[in-house]
């Protein structure tokens, strides 16, 4: 498992990706619950590049072999703190891909000016996903309710917030 930057040029494979895992985002992807396009992926990536440029969030392709197999994204929420968000494609879960990626996407946000505080929010009912903030050591700070997206396909509706503070980041030789 590698990581790099998306550029604009990855439209077509991205659109692969998450076409052939539609069924398993759908459930829990607000973005994905429509379908996906050239139109769709062109768009995403724009913004992504807008953003990376503009400092507010940093969008890495996983890439497996070369091939595109998900996305982890850095998100700048305040001068402190990083949220980060993952999906992988359907045939490549459960193989330690999103951990390891977002393990490298931790280093890359306490490496950002200020940042003290990573976090890591999936819906209550998404228990694959919160096996990546245990496994990196994060802390569950807190269940919100309303969430934040729609309570959609198996979403009941409670955004689970992990953390991850730059002082245990160290301790635990991170």
């Amino acid at each position: 498992m590698e990581l790099r930057k998306l550029s604009e040029a990855d439209g077509e494979e991205l659109v692969r990706a998450v076409t052939e895992s539609l069924d398993h985002l759908k459930p829990w992807s607000p973005w994905a619950a429509n379908g996906y396009s050239s139109e769709i992926a062109a768009a995403f990536l724009r913004k992504a590049a807008e953003e990376w440029e503009g400092g507010t969030a940093f969008a890495h392709a996983i890439t497996v072999g070369g091939a595109i197999v998900g996305v982890v994204t850095a998100m700048r929420r305040a001068r402190d703190l990083v949220e980060i968000g993952y999906w992988l494609h359907a045939g490549h879960t459960g193989r330690g891909h999103a951990t390891a990626a977002t393990a490298e996407l931790v280093e890359f946000a306490f490496a950002l000016d200020g940042v003290r505080r990573v976090q890591i929010w999936h819906d209550e009912a998404n228990v694959a996903s919160s096996g990546v903030p245990r496994r990196l050591g994060f802390t569950e700070v807190e269940r919100r309710t309303p969430a934040r997206e729609p309570a959609i396909g198996r979403r009941v509706g409670v955004d689970v917030v992990w953390e991850l503070r730059r002082e245990d980041a160290r301790s635990r030789g991170q």
